[in-house]
């Protein structure tokens, strides 16, 4: 909760910064300008909530880049909240994030450890929460990446999205880069929030807390980048000058070009 509120009161912080211009804004994500992103995390809280999508249809025109019956969800509060002004998004968001916290501090450890359906699965309430966590976080570096202002660098928001993209390396390093079993990899993230993640290679890859002996490959980067690759924002070639492969370079390529794991 703390992590999510840290996450909320960034945003809100830097969206009552920008000029209705900056709102307008393109981001990496196809097709969404700032306030897209910003009515994509309303609308998702409104769900929760028990709050009713707008009644709109939509713009098929615009939605070349939707995949799925998410997207689609999604695309109704982005398109239904298009022509607000900043302002009435704002009050919205302040609405939507205040009453959500209040409904996350009154559930009992109990609630938290239910059964839920999460993008990851079938987990806990808790685990879909820790996901919201890295999904508002990410669409926050959206947003500072498109107005040129970064920042949020490090906290609880910041850890407990490196936790939950801990539990993907394994999938990412063992299946989709298919690395051979018995090599390993060192992810060293630097920074003020860094942190170094080991994943060994056996029968099936996963993350440890130490390797049994060198790593094979050791890839280091700033925490943003990783989350950028990690999070199909970005590729490696982008970073290029950030980003240090040491050990079996190939492999490290190869795991680098692997890393885009979300939908």
């Amino acid at each position: 909760m703390d992590a999510l509120a840290s996450t909320w009161n960034s945003i809100r912080e830097l969206l009552g910064s920008l000029t209705e211009e900056q709102w307008k804004l393109p981001t990496v994500l196809p097709g969404w300008d700032v306030q897209a992103n910003v009515a994509h995390i309303i609308g998702t809280e409104a769900s929760f909530l028990g709050e009713a999508a707008p009644e709109i249809e939509l713009d098929e025109a615009g939605t070349a880049h939707v995949r799925n019956d998410i997207g689609r969800f999604n695309e109704v509060w982005v398109q239904g909240l298009a022509n607000w002004s900043p302002d009435q998004v704002l009050e919205k968001f302040d609405d939507f994030t205040a009453r959500r916290l209040d409904a996350l501090r009154a559930m009992t450890q109990a609630d938290w450890d239910a059964e839920s359906m999460t993008p990851a699965g079938k987990s806990t309430v808790g685990r879909f929460i820790q996901i919201r966590v890295l999904d508002c976080w990410f669409h926050e570096q959206d947003i500072r990446e498109a107005v040129g202002r970064p920042g949020h660098l490090a906290g609880p928001a910041v850890a407990v999205t490196l936790d939950e993209v801990s539990t993907a390396l394994g999938f990412v390093v063992g299946k989709k880069a298919k690395v051979p079993v018995g090599s390993s990899v060192t992810f060293e993230l630097t920074g003020s929030s860094g942190r170094v993640i080991h994943v060994e290679v056996g029968e099936r890859a996963q993350v440890t807390d130490a390797l049994t002996g060198p790593a094979t490959v050791t890839i280091s980067m700033p925490v943003v980048p990783f989350t950028r690759l990690c999070g199909g924002r970005a590729t490696a070639e982008e970073y290029a000058d950030q980003i240090t492969v040491t050990g079996d370079e190939a492999l490290g390529a190869q795991v680098l070009k692997s890393l885009a794991y979300m939908i």
